[in-house]
């Protein structure tokens, strides 16, 4: 249904030297089944790991086989393949980045939610706001179970890090760290978009270190269109103080409509 959904997208550099932030919106169909992707990569480290998850993650994900019959299947062998792929592209390089990677799928009116790192993915339905992923954090105890299992350390360093360095606890690259820092996905049991789905936040940490959940959720019912609600929530953030890059995609669904009168969502262009 073309007319299902719109959303606009914010990405701002904020106090940071350097823009590590990216950020992939993509719509498709597939045997007449509307597809559409949402993506948040927050590099960390340099922007190379979080721009090759921009480039290839999607990409990857609508040609894997089981893509339509196994959604999260595909999602989960997807990620970690895409991450194996990243360390292989970078072998030579003295580079030793990552990235965190949070994602919506859409297949119709199903939506699966997948998260590496602590990018987060919020939802509202019937006003109230819904966490659909929890951020990958060293201290989380289950977290810091699988990495000390695996002979890693969890220690504070001004936060919690995982071998004092990565203040993560799963990410994409960092090769380094890859026997605990893993690219494997917690993926949300998919949701309904039913008529109590009114929207879903996409960001990075640069926007929930200083935003609450719940707050967010109240700035962008405030404003109707996604893109203006997504620069809302961005000057919000840096106006509280964030002294991160700032990125966050708005996907606000139309119960109303019954579609056919409205094109379908165009992705953006390059990022500046």
């Amino acid at each position: 249904d073309d007319g299902s959904l719109s959303c606009g997208y914010s990405s701002f550099r904020g106090k940071r030297a350097s823009m590590e932030d990216f950020f992939d919106i993509k719509s498709s169909k597939i045997d007449d089944k509307q597809i559409n992707l949402f993506g948040i990569f927050d590099g960390h480290g340099g922007s190379r790991a979080a721009e090759y998850l921009k480039e290839h993650l999607f990409e990857n994900l609508m040609k894997h086989p089981q893509f339509m019959s196994d959604t999260k299947l595909a999602i989960s062998e997807t990620y970690k393949k895409t991450d194996s792929d990243f360390l292989d592209s970078e072998i030579n390089t003295h580079r030793d980045d990552g990235s965190t990677a949070s994602t919506a799928v859409l297949l119709g009116n199903q939506l699966y939610v997948a998260n590496v790192g602590d990018s987060r993915a919020v939802i509202s339905k019937s006003g109230k706001a819904i966490a659909l992923s929890d951020d990958h954090k060293p201290n989380r105890s289950d977290e810091r179970k699988r990495i000390e299992s695996a002979g890693g350390i969890v220690m504070w360093a001004g936060t919690w890090r995982v071998g004092g360095v990565l203040a993560m606890s799963r990410a994409f690259g960092n090769r380094l760290l890859k026997q605990f820092v893993v690219a494997e996905p917690e993926i949300q049991q998919e949701q309904e978009i039913d008529d109590e789905l009114e929207f879903l936040i996409l960001a990075s940490d640069g926007l929930w270190d200083v935003v609450p959940n719940e707050d967010a959720v109240s700035l962008v019912k405030m404003v109707e269109d996604p893109e203006a609600a997504a620069r809302k929530l961005t000057e919000t953030a840096f106006g509280r103080g964030s002294g991160d890059n700032i990125t966050c995609v708005v996907v606000k669904f139309q119960h109303s409509k019954t579609g056919g009168d409205t094109p379908p969502i165009s992705p953006p262009g390059d990022q500046i």
